[in-house]
């Protein structure tokens, strides 16, 4: 939303607009500009400048890394939630033509992930400045207001820090003096470290400002602000500690790389921050237990926005009709399933993903798709090769045959016939009749999967997690209002495990980690002996999928270079080492059902499965240690003659 639309519609109620003789003509506000001092008189002029502020951060949901103009069909109003952001690091495939660089290249550019919005951080500066001037506002508003900016300048410091390292640090809003000397304006970049600190130590300072209230999501809370800074503090610990793994990746002044010596102090700030919200201090969140089937009741926190919900801490919200919605299930959704039969299909969930959902007696498997002896395994129902495994997995993907609307998914890549061969079509619409017969019968699924068809399925799964099942909700002119969510109890509790574990509280992990498993149906606790850095890892994965913690995660454990080491994958890398921390990503692969043709065998009519890797995939990700932070472009280095280039680029 642009500034200018938050404030016209207040302008011209409060700008005169009565004639005035001409002398005084250059005296009359503008009527899309109101007044500073106007603005700062009334809350809700201020709430609405603020919210300005709000729709202005960016995380995962933003088209994170990716210039909005290679992706024509996101709106063009600012950074909206899309879907390309979650299309990356192996865990999907973009069933769409324009995008199939994502699975060519053999790698990142060093600016990816860039951001450096000091436009932004100077209007929060000044929305400080001139609030806490303000005279005419209730002492309870100003004291909100200036809380919730400093959380969202807080909050956005943190997505710079983790992209960028240390960044300048500049608190006040600086104005130039047109003296023709811009030195007082040139600041260097603070350590990584100190950005760190600062965003823990705001969140801090504003957090019993802000309200105690676990039923409001979009604004800034106690419970949003402890979130912040538990994550923050986790990230600072990890880098810390890990960090000693890449000592190349580090700057000599600390504007990258913190000192190991720090790694203890910022895990123990970590979990302080995260017990105070699992001890109530900012409100009583709880993990969502509604529906009594648990993949259901997973994929319904991220659609439910009722009081019911106080999983959710600190969301993005959507309202439709209200002028901002998003396109992430017309984007999304199952191509037969689609609202318009136009736009459907482009996240495809990967095959690594989905075995990287263990097995309910906490064990890990890949799909078992043959037996022993190499042959096929046969299913009566497509559904059946997933049993027996964590709900969460048909609670975050869309498996073939699975329900969405009412319906049923049309996944299947052909009939596989007697002699091994293989019948299938360019299109589900293209007949053809089976061996020994006249009629022609569909040979391939309306979702897909046919090599190489985009806006359907090319791994064999669709994404469940945010789609809305609304009516109309796959609609381009209605989109959906599905919120985002940034902060929710479960990666608090995540948070709190892996902050405990580092610190040798292990059996206080495994009361965090068991809380989160046994939503997902894993009844057998885990016991201390059982809690690892794999199994840290782990949970981190399968829990928060799509919600923008794969690669950060990777970057702070500094295992995103063994992760995406740029060597091509093969079936057995896939199936091998699940569970593992460090195990190999570099290609999304899919599972291709086939049905089974061979009339008179038992197995006739029953399902196979195939692990495949798309045509598409011709690249392999690489992560360079130059990638671990953002580069920082020439324009600000030319500048600021006092910024320091990045390590390794």
């Amino acid at each position: 939303m642009k500034k200018i639309s938050l404030i016209s519609m207040f302008a011209i109620l409060l700008v005169a607009g009565s004639c005035k003789k001409d002398s005084a003509f250059l005296d009359v506000p503008p009527k899309q500009v109101l007044p500073t001092e106007l603005a700062f008189t009334d809350p809700a002029l201020v709430l609405s400048i603020l919210g300005d502020l709000y729709n202005r951060q960016r995380d995962f949901s933003s088209l994170d890394g990716h210039p909005l103009k290679e992706y024509p069909l996101a709106p063009t109003d600012d950074i909206v939630p899309g879907w390309i952001t979650f299309a990356d690091f192996s865990e999907s495939f973009p069933s769409e033509n324009g995008s199939s660089y994502i699975v060519q290249r053999t790698g990142w550019g060093y600016d990816e992930w860039y951001i450096w919005d000091y436009g932004y951080i100077r209007d929060l500066n000044l929305f400080i400045q001139r609030a806490t001037a303000a005279t005419k506002l209730s002492d309870g508003d100003k004291t909100r207001f200036i809380a919730e900016a400093r959380f969202l300048r807080a909050n956005y410091y943190f997505e710079m820090v983790k992209r960028m390292g240390g960044v300048p640090l500049i608190t006040d809003p600086l104005a130039y003096d047109y003296s023709g000397n811009v030195t007082p304006l040139q600041k260097p970049r603070a350590k990584e470290s100190e950005l760190y600190d600062f965003v823990i130590s705001e969140a801090e300072a504003v957090k019993d400002q802000l309200p105690n209230d676990v039923n409001e999501k979009s604004r800034a809370t106690k419970g949003a602000a402890l979130a912040m800074e538990a994550r923050a503090a986790l990230y600072a610990g990890s880098i810390a500690k890990y960090g000693s793994n890449t000592p190349q990746v580090s700057l000599p002044g600390g504007e990258v790389g913190i000192a190991s010596s720090l790694a203890n102090g910022y895990y123990t700030k970590a979990l302080a921050a995260a017990q105070a919200i699992i001890n109530g201090s900012a409100g009583s969140y709880q993990l969502y237990k509604v529906l009594p089937d648990l993949a259901d009741n997973f994929a319904a926190v991220f659609l439910d926005k009722s009081s019911v919900n106080q999983e959710a801490i600190f969301v993005e919200d959507f309202k439709v009709n209200s002028g901002k919605v998003h396109p992430f299930t017309t984007n999304n959704q199952p191509f037969s399933i689609s609202d318009e039969g136009l736009d459907a299909g482009r996240l495809n969930p990967s095959l690594n993903l989905v075995e990287a959902f263990e097995k309910l007696d906490n064990t890990y498997a890949p799909l078992a798709t043959k037996d022993a002896s190499g042959n096929p395994i046969y299913y009566t129902d497509q559904l059946d090769i997933f049993a027996g495994r964590d709900a969460r997995l048909a609670g975050t993907i869309l498996l073939p045959n699975g329900s969405f609307k009412g319906k049923r998914t049309d996944v299947w890549a052909g009939y596989q016939l007697a002699d091994g061969s293989i019948l299938t079509s360019g299109d589900a619409g293209q007949l053809k009749p089976l061996p020994g017969t006249t009629t022609p019968v569909q040979v391939t699924g309306k979702d897909g999967v046919i090599n190489g068809q985009e806006f359907r399925t090319q791994t064999g799964f669709y994404i469940r997690k945010y789609l809305d099942p609304a009516v109309g909700s796959g609609r381009r002119g209605r989109g959906s209002d599905v919120a985002f969510i940034r902060y929710r109890y479960a990666e608090v509790l995540l948070n709190a495990a892996e902050a405990a574990f580092e610190l040798g509280q292990v059996p206080v992990a495994a009361g965090y980690l068991n809380q989160v498993r046994s939503r997902a149906g894993l009844t057998t606790a885990l016991s201390p002996i059982d809690v690892t850095f794999d199994r840290i890892v782990h949970e981190r994965r399968v829990e928060l999928a799509f919600e923008g913690h794969i690669f950060y995660d990777m970057k702070r454990w500094r295992l995103a270079t063994a992760v995406w080491d740029g060597v091509p994958m093969s079936v057995i890398d896939l199936v091998s080492n699940i569970g593992k921390a460090n195990k190999r990503s570099t290609q999304p692969y899919g599972l291709w059902p086939y049905k089974y043709y061979n009339p008179g065998n038992p197995n006739n009519g029953k399902w196979l499965f195939k692990e495949v890797l798309p045509s598409p995939v011709t690249g392999a990700n690489r992560f360079q240690l130059g990638n671990y932070y953002s580069q920082i472009g020439n324009d600000v280095l030319s500048a600021n003659p006092k910024i320091v280039k990045q390590p390794n680029q």
